[in-house]
C-alpha cells in the first residue's frame, strides 16, 4: 500500500486547471477517484497494468454505472496525460470499456406545480423575498446551482425597459448570456432592497468578498452554499404540498428546459441557455416530450402540409405545386 499520493496526480490536476480550464468540482472529483484507485496499490502509476485496473473495477462493480463511468473517465484522462508527458509507453486504459449507462429521464415539475411554489412566497419579509428571488432566477434562467450561488451582482445586464439578461460563468469558466423574464428581475430588485439584512452578521474578514455576491452568507466562501439552497427549496415544496423528494434546484433547471421545449423553443437555443457543450446532453429532453414533438412534426413538416392539402383538394388541383 502506498503511503503517499503519487506526485503525478497533483501534476495532472494542475494541468486540468491551467490547460483545460476544468471547474474546481471536476478537479476534486477526478482527484478523489484517483486517490481511491491508488490507495490500495503497491505499485507506482507507471507500473499499473490493464489487469490492475480491471481488478479494481471488479471490486467496485456494485457501484452505480454513472459512478463507475466517472472513475474510468478519471483513469483514462490521467493515463492520457501520463502518455503525453512521456511518463509511460503504454496506456493501460486503452482497452477498458465504459459501462453502459441506463437512460435516466430528468425529473421535472409541471408548470402548475412551479406556480404553486411561487404562490406560497407572498410574504414581503427579507427571508421570503430572498427565497423568491432564488427560485425565480432558477426557473427563469436554468442556472446550475453552483452558478446561482456564486452569481455576482454585476452579472445583470440590460437597461431599463430592455429584456434583462445574465452574464453567467459556467463549467470551465466559460461565459454565456442568459435572458431572463422581467418578473425574475423584479423579484431580485425587491430582494436587493433588503440585502443589507443578510450582510449584518458576516465576519469582517470576508465581508468585502460577500458584498460581491447576489446571495451573501456568513460562510467562509462568502455566499450561500448549494446544500443550503437545496434545503430551502425543499422547505418551500412542503408548504406547496409537493413531495420534497421530487424537487431540488436541479429539478427547477430541468423544468426551465422542459417548459421552454413544450412551448416551442428549439434545442439549440436551450443548449445555449443551459451551457451544454454538447447538443447530445440537451437531447435528453426530447425523451420526455414524445407527444409534443410528434404533434410538432405533424403540424409543421412540409410533407404533412402537402398531405393535408391533398386531403382538402382530392382532385389534385394544387396551385403552384411545382414551383
Amino acid at each position: 500500500m502506498i503511503t503517499m499520493l503519487p506526485p503525478a496526480i497533483d501534476a495532472f490536476c494542475e494541468m486540468l486547471a491551467s490547460e483545460r480550464g476544468a471547474s474546481r468540482n471536476t478537479i476534486e472529483s477526478y482527484k478523489s477517484d484517483l486517490v481511491h484507485f491508488f490507495k490500495d496499490l503497491t505499485k507506482s502509476p507507471e507500473a499499473v497494468s490493464q489487469t490492475d485496473i480491471e481488478v479494481f473495477l471488479k471490486k467496485n462493480a456494485a457501484q452505480k454505472s454513472s459512478t463507475m463511468a466517472r472513475k474510468i473517465s478519471a483513469l483514462r484522462q490521467f493515463y492520457k496525460f501520463m502518455a503525453q508527458e512521456g511518463r509511460i509507453s503504454k496506456d493501460p486504459t486503452r482497452q477498458i470499456d465504459l459501462p453502459k449507462k441506463a437512460l435516466r429521464l430528468p425529473k421535472y415539475l409541471s408548470e402548475e406545480e412551479v406556480l404553486s411554489l411561487f404562490s406560497v412566497l407572498s410574504i414581503q419579509d427579507p427571508e421570503t423575498l430572498r427565497l423568491r428571488a432564488l427560485l425565480e432566477l432558477l426557473y427563469a434562467s436554468g442556472l446550475r446551482i453552483s452558478e446561482l450561488v456564486t452569481l455576482p451582482i454585476s452579472a445583470f445586464r440590460g437597461e431599463e425597459g430592455e429584456l434583462p439578461f445574465l452574464l453567467v460563468k459556467g463549467k470551465g469558466d466559460k461565459e454565456r448570456l442568459v435572458p431572463i423574464h422581467k418578473t425574475a428581475r423584479e423579484a431580485v430588485d425587491l430582494y436587493l432592497l433588503h440585502m443589507a439584512q443578510f450582510l449584518k452578521n458576516i465576519p469582517v474578514t470576508i465581508l468585502e468578498k460577500a458584498k460581491l455576491y447576489l446571495f451573501p452568507s456568513t460562510g467562509k466562501q462568502g455566499h450561500l452554499t448549494r446544500q443550503r439552497v437545496g434545503q430551502l427549496v425543499k422547505e418551500v415544496a412542503l408548504q406547496a404540498n409537493i413531495d420534497p423528494g421530487r424537487i431540488s434546484p436541479h429539478v427547477l433547471r430541468h423544468a426551465f428546459a422542459t417548459h421552454l421545449l413544450q412551448n416551442g423553443a428549439d434545442l439549440l437555443s436551450i443548449q445555449k441557455f443551459l451551457g451544454h457543450a454538447d447538443i447530445g446532453t440537451t437531447q435528453i429532453y426530447t425523451h420526455i416530450l414524445p407527444n409534443h414533438l410528434t404533434n410538432l412534426v405533424t403540424s409543421y413538416h412540409p410533407l404533412s402540409k402537402k398531405k393535408n392539402r391533398i386531403k382538402d383538394n382530392p382532385k389534385g388541383n394544387l396551385e403552384n405545386e411545382n414551383c
